[in-house]
């Protein structure tokens, strides 16, 4: 896995050690939490369980998992990850990306998407790139719209909440020919 440098943030490879940083960001955080299928981590070593977890998947080829460094003071500020990863369809999907509230409605999210999706389509040369969601998140499905992701649908039933209640998840996407509008879109809002 590459580091992924903009002006604003850094996404690095998930590592152990970026387990403190994310808890100080998000540790505790229920809001922060809320749409993620697994439980706030209470305490570091809920976050470290996580991170191995996210490891673990890297290592079976499920995941590439990144820490968010926010450049200009070198603290975490989230997560983020391409998964669902199929090299032979050139298909990945970004997701399990989380920040901590101070970054939410900030240039993190747009800086973050640019990165993973530049990579995604110019080094990886990835034919299709998606994101889903809750069916109830609003905010995130406005954010993917906001960058060019196209509504695709949504599938019924698809993931079981911590609750234990059912999860519809709104699918997006964006195809290796949307990518150039797609990045002109994002350059002007970092502009």
């Amino acid at each position: 896995m590459d580091t992924l440098v903009g002006a604003t943030v850094r996404l690095e490879p998930l590592a152990p050690h970026h387990s403190a940083g994310l808890f100080s960001a998000l540790g505790n955080d229920d809001e922060a939490w809320r749409w993620m299928l697994v439980e706030t981590p209470r305490c570091l070593d809920d976050m470290q369980r996580l991170v191995g977890s996210y490891l673990e998947d890297m290592v079976r080829g499920d995941r590439e998992p990144y820490a968010v460094i926010n450049i200009p003071n070198g603290e975490v500020v989230g997560t983020t990850s391409f998964m669902d990863i199929s090299n032979s369809n050139r298909t990945r999907e970004i997701g399990s990306t989380i920040y901590g509230r101070a970054f939410w409605r900030s240039r993190v999210n747009s800086e973050t998407k640019f990165l993973l999706l530049t990579h995604a389509f110019e080094v990886k040369e990835s034919n299709r790139v998606f994101l889903k969601t809750d069916h109830l998140n609003l905010r995130s499905q406005v954010a993917i719209e906001r960058i060019g992701g196209v509504r695709e649908g949504t599938l019924r039933a698809h993931r079981i909440r911590k609750d234990g209640t059912l999860r519809d998840s709104v699918y997006y996407s964006i195809l290796k020919p949307e990518w150039p509008q797609v990045k002109a879109k994002l350059q002007g809002f970092l502009a």
